[in-house]
């Protein structure tokens, strides 16, 4: 087995292990971090005029994918993406996706009454409507509400979204009567701005204008978190510490216990010691596998739609592969919204009650003061963990909808070669189930050194808790 410094040996700016090569490496990677920020600024504007050209001549047939696919770029390329702030908006897009078209499927039920504040407009019973025009506007108002353009989106992210939006409408407005396409258009619209009224009183409005706050006056010492020295930014300060008193979606995930850490401990003996103890030795020992698995979940914001865009895009393989009806695809997003938003609401809520360190501080003051993790660190406390979470809540709610033996392959990041591990190309990764995708994407931060199992199990516990929560809402008449 070769040590983690020849595994490691050819990715980019791989750390060395002395303290003046760790400054040097900080630097470097902060610099990097600017380059790709304005880099991506200045590709975003022609990839997506090149897309708004494409849009013209793409299948319509399933519009809640072209949608949620359409969510998921928005989240990924706009400048307030954050995993807090998307796993937000997927469950107010997920819900909006349901509550447009549910008025047309008599055996599915409305949450109207179940989600604590939310009132809905009614559909009128005796008139007619186009759900997929209904869906369609719902989904245009809302998304720009979401992402508007001035000081957060750049405009083109607007254009892509009316684009779809026009070919969508054009493509299911073809020989239908105009009284029943406005009636349409106005009850999506109505739905979205119902909806969008109900998420400016949650306490995640315009989240993205407030990631750090730089007053914050959070504990130090012992146990608790510091900044990190190798991190995805360089912010001193965690991303929304309040971020956990925000809303939830369904009422009983407001609810659950907060999970209890294991106490503090220099004692070599002791359990939070070994806990510590154990992604060192993982560290030095990472397979190729381990490896690839710790960049296929790393769902870096910069990068990528997050984590909780992850979860969205194994939604839309569910969906793909079973040729799932409207309704199906729209109950599929909103359970899924809805669980990823609440888990990290829960989620945050438990990392500013302990403000937990992360391996990297515990390991160099009691183990090996010269160790560096192999993947770089969120700007926020540990414990618990936020994959862990919110794959654990997506998980649960998928396995009800789609089965527990459900088999997929997921394409997400196959071909990619991701900055921190610059030697290894993405393939495509099978899994069996999902809940055994949740248990990789949890176990990835711990290949990546920047969470111990306990971190997992926790977040693992309180996820299916939320999805559960999720499920047991009155889906069906």
């Amino acid at each position: 087995m070769k040590n983690n410094t020849s595994v490691n040996t050819g990715r980019f700016c791989r750390i060395c292990n002395s303290r003046v090569n760790l400054l040097l490496h900080i630097c470097i990677v902060a610099l990097f971090l600017t380059f790709y920020s304005c880099k991506k600024d200045s590709t975003e504007r022609t990839d997506i005029k090149t897309d708004i050209k494409k849009d013209i001549k793409i299948d319509t047939s399933n519009i809640s994918v072209k949608w949620s696919e359409m969510d998921l770029h928005i989240i990924q390329y706009s400048r307030s993406n954050t995993p807090t702030y998307a796993s937000r908006s997927l469950g107010y897009l997920g819900l909006t996706m349901y509550e447009s078209i549910v008025p047309g499927y008599p055996e599915y039920k409305s949450l109207n009454d179940q989600l604590p504040g939310l009132t809905l407009p009614l559909a009128d019973k005796t008139q007619s409507y186009n759900w997929k025009i209904a869906f369609n506007a719902a989904q245009t108002a809302l998304l720009k509400w979401l992402y508007p353009v001035p000081g957060n989106s750049h405009r083109f992210l607007h254009e892509r979204i009316d684009s779809l939006s026009n070919v969508i409408f054009v493509s299911h407005s073809q020989n239908i009567d105009k009284a029943i396409i406005d009636r349409s258009v106005k009850f999506g619209n109505d739905v979205a701005k119902a909806i969008y009224e109900w998420s400016v009183t949650d306490g995640g409005d315009m989240g993205y204008t407030r990631n750090f706050d730089q007053s914050l006056v959070f504990p130090k010492g012992d146990s608790f978190w510091i900044p990190p020295s190798y991190g995805q930014t360089t912010s001193n300060t965690p991303l929304h510490p309040t971020w956990g008193d925000n809303r939830t979606f369904v009422s009983s995930n407001s609810m659950i216990p907060i999970p209890k850490i294991i106490p503090y401990s220099v004692d070599t003996n002791s359990a939070y010691y070994q806990q510590y103890k154990a992604v060192f030795i993982k560290n030095k020992t990472l397979t190729r596998d381990e490896r690839e698995i710790a960049g296929w979940w790393s769902d870096d914001p910069t990068e990528t739609s997050s984590p909780p865009g992850h979860s969205f895009r194994i939604a839309n393989i569910a969906i793909k592969s079973t040729n799932a009806s409207l309704i199906k695809c729209a109950e599929t997003y909103a359970k899924t919204g809805l669980a990823v938003a609440d888990a990290f609401i829960n989620c945050w809520k438990a990392k500013v009650v302990y403000y937990n360190e992360r391996p990297s501080s515990y390991v160099r003051k009691n183990i090996d003061s010269a160790w560096v993790q192999y993947w770089p660190e969120p700007p926020f406390p540990a414990f618990p963990s936020g994959h862990a979470t919110q794959s654990a809540a997506a998980a649960t709610v998928l396995t009800q909808l789609f089965g527990d033996g459900f088999e997929f392959t997921d394409r997400t990041f196959e071909g990619h070669r991701n900055r921190y591990a610059y030697d290894i190309i993405l393939s495509a990764r099978h899994y069996r189930s999902f809940n055994e995708a949740a248990e990789e994407c949890a176990n990835s931060r711990f290949y990546g050194g920047i969470h111990t199992q306990q971190d997992n199990a926790a977040g693992a516990k309180t996820g299916r808790i939320v999805g559960q929560n999720v499920l047991a809402l009155k889906w069906k008449n």
